[in-house]
This record gives structure tokens, sequence and C-alpha cells, in this order.
């Protein structure tokens, strides 16, 4: 009855299977590597119910009126001191999810090219698909020179077929879904081959401020910021329920998406922008962060060392520095997909990595989150997941 109704773009839109399977389960009653929830450990109610009652003490009912597009300037203030950008390159988001989806956007027509790695967060490859871009994943893949031929081949590659590259979209610190960074050194040959072909890049930095062993390495928008728009969000390092995000671009750039967010939202969150910036500005967030590590760092090598005693031969896995998440990688011919279900029934879940993958390969490959559920339960979960694998296999 309403399918004639319905715009072009709804035929590109993509169910998250994360999202399925919240739908299908409880997941306090299973074992959980789904999704990408911090731990509610980590959300300081005490401190977030003081800082409100500031909020409401300092700003009256200023904080719950209408606000700046931009974002309240004491936020954005705050955000331009924390990074160390001029105020006027700082555009407050709701959430980084839409940082994503409003940079796409304003870039891209229906059939321009997006470059990502492989895998790749599959929430931005939802975005790129419902405006019908074309998704171009490159592997990466070790040593330098094989890092840069990879892409230069996929660049010529759309350049001989006539399309138009409008941005590189990467996750370099601990990416989702995989775990791993990028070194300074693929960081600068990615900038360059922006400023040579004439494409931006869409740097998202979800996870940077959660780091757990090595040393940090310098964003691409550090290394140019005219070519370079950075995401960031207080989700994994605050609190996910204020859905706020933040752009750090050029001001041509934020010009644009100032315009488009009018039609979206009017503005993000008055309150909520008001508390992170008090929350910030008074050093709880710092606090609390350093909490949040340590909290984290125990998970991951909790983890890890679960993985090296109970995963069958065959079984690999990334060692990511910091982050939420790790990348599993079976033999050849797994199925992740397939094996889901039957993982599922047993009462354990993961997400299979071919979902994040822009060509559907991967197929052997999972993700598996370590923020979420407590230590006992990664323990229990992990032997779970390991027999049933051991019995596959």
């Amino acid at each position: 009855m309403y399918d004639k109704m319905f715009s072009e773009d709804v035929g590109s839109f993509f169910r998250s299977p994360v999202r399925e399977i919240f739908k299908r389960v409880d997941l306090n009653a299973i074992y959980s590597f789904a999704g990408g929830y911090p731990s509610a450990d980590t959300f300081p109610l005490e401190e977030i119910r003081q800082t409100m009652s500031e909020v409401i003490g300092k700003y009256g009912g200023q904080a719950f009126q209408y606000g700046a597009t931009q974002g309240v300037m004491q936020l954005r203030e705050a955000v331009a001191d924390r990074y160390g950008v001029p105020v006027e390159r700082v555009q407050i988001t709701s959430s980084s999810q839409q940082g994503i989806d409003v940079c796409t956007r304003v870039l891209v027509d229906p059939g321009d090219v997006i470059l990502t790695s492989s895998p790749s967060y599959l929430g931005a490859l939802q975005s790129f698909r419902s405006y019908r871009a074309d998704i171009r994943g490159v592997a990466h893949l070790t040593g330098i020179d094989a890092f840069c031929r990879a892409y230069e081949d996929t660049i010529a590659g759309v350049k001989a077929e006539g399309k138009k590259i409008k941005f590189l979209y990467m996750i370099p610190d601990f990416q989702n879904p995989s775990g791993e960074s990028l070194t300074l050194e693929e960081r600068k040959i990615l900038v360059a081959l922006a400023r040579k072909y004439g494409f931006l890049i869409v740097e998202d930095s979800p996870y940077r401020e959660l780091r757990y062993e090595g040393e940090p390495v310098p964003t691409m928008y550090s290394i140019d910021p005219d070519v370079v728009i950075h995401l960031g969000s207080f989700s994994k390092i605050f609190a996910p329920g204020f859905r706020l995000g933040w752009a750090i671009a050029h001001p041509d750039i934020l010009d644009k998406i100032y315009v488009c967010k009018q039609s979206l939202d009017l503005c993000p969150p008055v309150f909520d922008q008001y508390v992170a910036a008090e929350f910030l500005r008074s050093g709880r967030l710092d606090a609390n962060l350093s909490a949040s590590i340590e909290l984290y760092k125990g998970k991951r090598d909790l983890l890890l060392s679960l993985l090296e005693q109970y995963m069958p031969s065959g079984v690999r896995w990334t060692h990511p520095e910091g982050g939420l998440f790790l990348f599993l990688t079976m033999p050849e011919g797994f199925d992740a997909v397939k094996f889901y279900d039957k993982a599922l029934d047993a009462g354990v879940a993961y997400v299979a990595g071919e979902f994040f993958h822009p060509d559907g390969s991967g197929k052997n490959t999972m993700r598996m989150n370590f923020s979420f559920m407590s230590r006992q339960r990664i323990v229990e979960g992990v032997k779970l997941l390991a027999d049933l694998l051991s019995r596959e296999l």
C-alpha cells in the first residue's frame, strides 16, 4: 500500500545488524560482545547530578531554551581550548553519527565515491549508502609501500571510471571494528593523497582518548587542517545518552554544515551542552576519563588473555592499544553470519565482520566488544564462544 509513496533513497537504507540484535534479545540476558556500549560503571552519576544542579543555578531558564545552531559558545570554547583549535572551527553536533551524516549530506551526490578502509565503521557505511554514494573499501596492507600502493591503485581505478572522489573516511585511532591504528607515516600518506587528488578526509575519532598503551599519534587534522574534517564525541569519554559530538574543520565547510543543520535539528541539545561544558571545564571529565581508561584496560587485557587461553587453533585476533573493540579472524571457509544464530541460541552475541566490509568480504571475521560486560561475564562468554567455535572449526 505504501511502497509507491516512499522516496528512492529508502531503497538505499541498510538495517544495522547490531540494532537488529537489540530487538531480538535482552543484552543483559546473554553474553554480548556485539554492541559498542560503554560500561555503565563509567557514568559518574553523582558528578553529573551535581553538574546539572550547577548548570540550572548558573543559567536558569536559558539552559532549556533554543540555542545557536553552531552550539552554545561555552561548549565550543571548551572544545576549542581542549584540542587547541580556533573556536570558529568548532561546530557542535547531535552525536558524532550526525557529524558523519551531515558531512556526507553536504559533500556527496549520488554516485560520488567515498574511500574508506576495509573493514570500516558500520554506522558510516549506513549513512554513505543512504545518500547513494559509491563506497570503495581499501584493505589495510602491512608495509608503507603496500599501504600507499593500495590507495593509489584504488584512486587510479576511480579516475579511470571518470568518477569523482569526494572524501576519504577514516578512524585512525583504535578503529571500529578492528581496533587497529594508523601510524604517523600512514596518516601523512593519506593527507598527501588528499592534497594530490583533490578530495577531503573525514577523520572520525570517538575513541582517540581511550588509549591503554603506546604513545599518542598526531591527528590527520593537525597535519593539514584545511583538508581534514575532524569528528569527536562525548559518547565514549562521558556518556552516550547526552548525544553530543563535534566537528572541527575549515570555516567554509562548517558554514555549509551550519546551514544544513538548520533543517535537521535547529540546534544540538542545549541543556546537555551546558552540562558537558561545565563537566569539561571543572576537570571532572578528565578525572572520570582516567578511571574509565583503567577499567577498560583491565577488560582488554582480560579478553586478550582469555582468547589466548581458550580459542581453538587457527583463530587470530588484533591487539588494540585502545578503544573498545578487537577483531577475530577464523580460518578461510568459516561463515560468521551463518554461525551467528547458533551462537545466539547458545547465549552469546558478536557482530559478523562481513557487515563492516563495503564489498561483503570478511565472511570469516567477527567484531568483539570488551567494554560493556562485567569481567566475570567476559570470562564466561569467551569460554562459551570458544567452545562453540571449537566444535565448528
